[in-house]
């Protein structure tokens, strides 16, 4: 898929990337959700489906409030307050823990949940505010916005088919 340069886009690239990889999340049979089994995102460590879900589900928490702090005028703390990029693995882990004590079904429903939520984000956004000038760096808000939610969604899918095969 082309990389989205206009609001429909990025939300036509959201929906297409969501729906495959939901619909694959929920050939997981719950009683391996947590079988930690998966390649992490930290080299050489695992993570089960429901941590991957997890990893998903705080990043989409994490873009929308870079959204709501810009909205209100707040700076925003790329990528969290406390984190630099070249930390994610460690941000991973945290979003593992922070969403631990959610059953398989709960976090597949709260990334539904939030996964409406960024689209409503989204959609009350015009093309200029997404795409019209850079937000972060040389990226746009519509850019930074694609590369943590439907490229890591296609990412995701991709783990997850292979684990579903193995």
């Amino acid at each position: 898929m082309a990389v989205p340069t206009s609001e429909a886009e990025l939300l036509a690239a959201i929906s297409v990337t969501f729906d495959k990889l939901i619909a694959d999340l929920a050939k997981v049979p719950i009683h391996r959700s947590r079988e930690a089994t998966l390649a992490g995102h930290v080299a050489a460590t695992t993570m089960s489906p429901a941590d991957l879900v997890a990893y998903l589900l705080g990043w989409n928490e994490l873009v929308l409030k870079w959204l709501e702090r810009d909205d209100q005028g707040l700076p925003v703390d790329f990528p969290e307050t406390g984190f630099q990029w070249n930390e994610l693995g460690r941000l991973a882990q945290k979003f593992y823990q922070d969403y631990g004590e959610l059953s398989y079904p709960q976090l597949l429903d709260a990334l539904v949940h939030v996964k409406q939520r960024l689209v409503g984000a989204i959609a009350a956004r015009s093309d200029e505010e997404l795409y019209g000038r850079a937000w972060y760096g040389k990226w746009t808000k519509g850019r930074m916005i694609q590369l943590n939610t439907s490229s890591p969604y296609a990412n995701a899918r991709g783990r997850i088919r292979k684990w579903l095969k193995a």
